[in-house]
């Protein structure tokens, strides 16, 4: 049995839950130390935590690495300096596997300091090629897989029943805060101020992980209109409920969405509301859950698992 120790700076986030069913699942004994207080978005705001709280987290760290652990595994990287920290203790020798998420590189006032350390975990683990080619040294890709059990096809007017959309009209949702800046919500306004009156756009931003389908099911469409990412996620789990998507060419937008159809990835923003007026005019579901069931949450287990291993081996 191998034991981690996962830092993390969100544990309630939908891809962190997969890692931690995969790991469950493939024998790991994973313990979950999130930092201190919350950063999360809300709808016209981001609360954000403050360098008290990562002062908190260190002694967290310290005291916890301590305990019976193989290793530590740091999830973003605002986590990984606390991992190196505490493989630096004396008696501890912990190996560190650090996990980075996408944004760590991106406006953040810390990347330098992020490089530094990520330079120096033992094994790196990226979700994505294009977060891979941001990083100068060798990684191991391993996606966050959609749980497609969840995310599945739901009928429209059963859907807008669950989440209170009792409207006739199109909408299309963009799934996220309008307070994070990255994700571009201006633009996704000015494309569907130019539609027609019937349009709506919705946001969706802090519901339950278990109501997050129902929403995206309630939609005609969703609109992806941000500046960077490394996934998303939500354009898989979109996918999963074969739910057409609009997105701008970032991320695995184009590697997810190109064979799917009603489905489209546009280089230029001017192209978004066209695209999404066809979109909206043909009212058909995509395909997409036939394009994103291959990668399992058992397989990222195994792969994370097998990562680990070479990790405490030392070997390549």
């Amino acid at each position: 049995m191998i034991r981690v120790l996962s830092l993390t700076t969100t544990d309630w986030r939908s891809f962190y839950q997969s890692q931690m069913t995969a790991l469950e699942r493939a024998g790991v004994e994973v313990t979950t130390l999130p930092v201190p207080s919350e950063h999360r978005a809300h709808e016209d705001e981001v609360q954000r935590r403050t360098p008290l709280d990562y002062a908190r987290y260190l002694p967290q760290v310290l005291r916890a690495a301590r305990e019976d652990y193989d290793l530590v595994h740091a999830n973003y990287g605002l986590t990984f300096p606390f991992a190196v920290a505490a493989s630096a203790l004396p008696k501890t020798d912990l190996p560190v596997v650090c996990t980075l998420w996408g944004g760590e590189y991106r406006d953040n006032p810390y990347a330098d300091v992020i490089r530094w350390f990520t330079a120096r975990a033992d094994r790196v683990v990226v979700p994505s090629n294009a977060m891979a080619d941001r990083v100068n040294r060798p990684c191991h890709n391993v996606p966050f897989p959609v749980n497609t059990e969840r995310f599945r096809p739901v009928p429209r007017d059963e859907a807008r029943e669950r989440v209170g959309w009792e409207t006739d009209e199109r909408i299309v949702l963009f799934p996220y805060a309008p307070s994070r800046e990255e994700k571009n919500y201006p633009l996704a306004e000015r494309v569907v101020d130019g539609l027609p009156d019937d349009v709506q756009l919705r946001t969706v931003a802090n519901q339950p992980y278990e109501e997050v389908p129902y929403y995206l099911n309630a939609a005609d469409a969703v609109l992806l209109t941000s500046h960077y990412e490394s996934g998303p996620m939500t354009i898989k789990e979109a996918a999963a409920c074969n739910v057409p998507v609009v997105s701008r060419d970032v991320g695995f937008a184009r590697e997810v969405l190109e064979p799917v159809s009603d489905s489209h990835v546009v280089d230029d923003d001017n192209a978004l509301q066209a695209r999404l007026a066809d979109v909206l005019a043909g009212d058909r579901r995509s395909d997409g859950r036939a394009h994103v069931t291959g990668y399992t949450v058992d397989e990222m287990g195994d792969r994370l698992r097998t990562v680990y291993q070479r990790c405490l081996k030392n070997v390549a």
